[in-house]
């Protein structure tokens, strides 16, 4: 080879690795191409391809994706591990609901009637950090729903005013083998249809199929007390068998159902739910509740993981409801869903269920404002109780004119022996025929009654945002002043109604100690009784306390009334007839009589054997 040869051999090498070098592709075109045979791949197996993410938002995971997108095509549902969350929305007279393509599930429920204490569209929950995905196992490896990528069959759906509509969310395994969300909404109402539907994975699903939902949820501040709401706000669940009940409602709590079929839970607020019904049942229900009072509109941290039942065509029918805590609309969506209201424990509940909540919506028919219905109703209920409450004027009055002789015993008897005063007071009464608990029997008959109320009225959907007088809202407090939170108490407000309520007991109980000659100290205990109430009902709402309010003030009423019934000279002769007439010798001492002498009795001897 000569020279010029050679010379024009190393010059033609030296252009060709300088074309090489510099004209190579630089990474992000090299990582494009990545994508595009990625997707490509995609559309020939039939898969659902993701739209492009934000590059500035979203470029640490697409280099993530990058690396392991061979890995993952070929794990189950390895294609949808990969997307962009898009959102379908889905809406009727009474709901918005906005759907991901982040695991095909309800991303945020708004009810589009009503409104925050602060006029702000109610939204139950909104976020990532509400969850709501299936579990199971498909060719060994465990699956998350909630983790993975769906394609809607319509985007950006709207639909309203048609007598139903539905939006299916894909999950797809392959062409023929995937998962189907399908929901549906009618033209009106809160109930949300899903239907879950797997097709063509008989033979991937692993453990006989067995499929686990796991759902949690962050519930959203509505109302103006966040103490009241959380307090009213819990889980809270009901057995295909009639068990049911409520956790978390004051604490962080958990319960687990090894056994048995859960028919549907509640992520129960104070005047809204979100709630999971299904008509198999779950089984193996795991709930639990957590607070943290540092989130300032979350209520509370809500999650339940059940294993779900398959119907007899495959699927798993469900079936969401988003809306009121209202009594008769939950009573009218089956599987005793109005079972969540709070009517109270034991035989409050049915006082409420069957005798107040009847009266009540009676009055509603009228259409009156709400404030008039709760005196019509107070009215009503004095009326009834009428008869207990004259008895226990009357008996108050009985005493109260025996009163001069029982303090000549305790002149003769002195107060260094409690028990034989005790016995001489008894011989008293059982001569003049007087009952020493007449008074006070009545007013114990009612205090279920009073107590009932004390239920009734906080879970009361009805006085939400109604307003009467200068009281804007019956729900919740009436604020008189306003002031920063105070030290241990934590008060940030003083409620008039509250206020008013305590002062109408005060009068009260000075003139009830005037009929009934009360003294020492069961007089104070009476003017201590409402002030302690006072610090415990200044954060109740509103209506609670104008309905304690007008009972005192009726009580007045009654008692004005019943005085010119009750003639105290004519007692006392009644009362000294009574004293003249012999002991029936065959006249049977009652259980209690008979307890309370032999008592009596007893410490009489103990009291005698420490004086000797």
């Amino acid at each position: 080879m000569d020279k010029n040869t050679f010379t024009g051999l190393f010059l033609i090498m030296l252009i060709m690795g300088a074309s090489i070098y510099f004209m190579k592709p630089d990474a992000a075109a090299i990582k494009k191409e990545q994508e595009r045979a990625h997707l490509d791949s995609l559309k020939r197996a039939g898969q659902a391809v993701p739209a492009a993410a934000n590059t500035a938002k979203f470029d640490s995971a697409k280099k993530a994706t990058v690396v392991t997108d061979s890995a993952i095509l070929k794990t189950p549902f390895g294609a949808a591990t990969a997307g962009k969350e898009e959102f379908v929305t889905l809406e009727n007279k009474d709901l918005r609901l906005k759907l991901s393509t982040k695991g095909g599930r309800v991303f945020s429920a708004e009810l589009k009637e009503f409104k925050t204490f602060d006029k702000k569209p109610l939204i139950l929950f909104n976020g990532e950090d509400n969850h709501f995905g299936l579990n199971f196992s498909a060719s060994g490896k465990n699956i998350n729903t909630d983790e993975l990528y769906f394609t809607p069959s319509t985007t950006n759906l709207v639909v309203a005013g048609a007598d139903s509509s539905s939006v299916t969310m894909r999950l797809s395994y392959s062409p023929t083998q995937y998962v189907d969300y399908i929901y549906s909404l009618k033209a009106t109402g809160y109930k949300v249809g899903l239907t879950v539907k797997p097709v063509g994975l008989e033979q991937v699903l692993a453990n006989n199929g067995v499929v686990t939902v796991n759902w949690a949820s962050e519930p959203l501040k509505q109302e103006k007390d966040m103490n009241l709401e959380r307090q009213y706000s819990s889980i809270y669940y009901n057995n295909i068998d009639g068990d049911n009940g409520e956790i978390g409602d004051t604490k962080d709590d958990q319960k687990v159902f090894a056994e048995g079929k859960t028919q549907w839970l509640s992520f129960k607020q104070h005047f809204f739910s979100s709630v999971l019904i299904s008509k198999e049942g779950f089984t193996k229900a795991n709930l639990s509740v957590a607070h943290d009072t540092s989130e300032h509109q979350v209520i509370k941290h809500m999650k339940a993981s059940m294993v779900l039942a398959r119907s007899a065509d495959g699927s798993y029918p469900l079936t969401f409801y988003y809306g009121p805590n209202k009594y008769n609309l939950l009573k009218d969506q089956g599987y005793d869903l109005q079972k969540q209201i709070g009517m109270g424990w034991g035989p409050l509940k049915y006082i409420n269920r069957f005798a107040v909540l009847p009266v009540f919506n009676f009055l509603q028919q009228f259409g009156w404002n709400y404030g008039i219905i709760i005196l019509a109703l107070t009215v009503i209920l004095k009326l009834v109780l009428s008869p207990l409450t004259y008895k226990s004027y009357l008996s108050m009055a009985k005493m109260r004119v025996l009163k001069p002789e029982m303090d000549e015993i305790k002149g003769k008897v002195g107060e260094d022996n409690p028990t034989l005063l005790q016995q001489e007071y008894l011989k008293l009464y059982k001569k003049a025929g007087v009952n020493p608990l007449g008074g006070c029997l009545p007013l114990v008959i009612q205090m279920p009654i009073v107590i009932a109320f004390f239920r009734f009225f906080p879970s009361l959907f009805e006085l939400r945002g109604q307003s009467f007088l200068w009281m804007h809202d019956l729900s919740t407090y009436d604020s008189l002043i306003t002031f920063a939170p105070l030290p241990i108490i934590g008060w940030t407000h003083i409620s008039l109604m509250c206020l008013l309520m305590t002062i109408s007991t005060l009068i009260y109980t000075y003139f009830n100690n005037q009929i009934s000659g009360a003294t020492g100290q069961m007089k104070y205990i009476g003017y201590i009784t409402p002030i302690i109430f006072f610090g415990a009902l200044n954060g109740y709402p509103a209506g609670l306390n104008y309905y304690y309010f007008l009972a005192n003030m009726l009580t007045f009423l009654q008692q004005y009334l019943i005085k010119f019934m009750v003639d105290d000279k004519k007692i006392h002769a009644q009362i000294q007839e009574n004293k003249k007439k012999p002991e029936d010798p065959k006249k049977k001492k009652s259980g209690f009589g008979a307890k309370l002498e032999e008592m009596m009795r007893q410490q009489q001897q103990v009291q005698a054997k420490k004086n000797n």
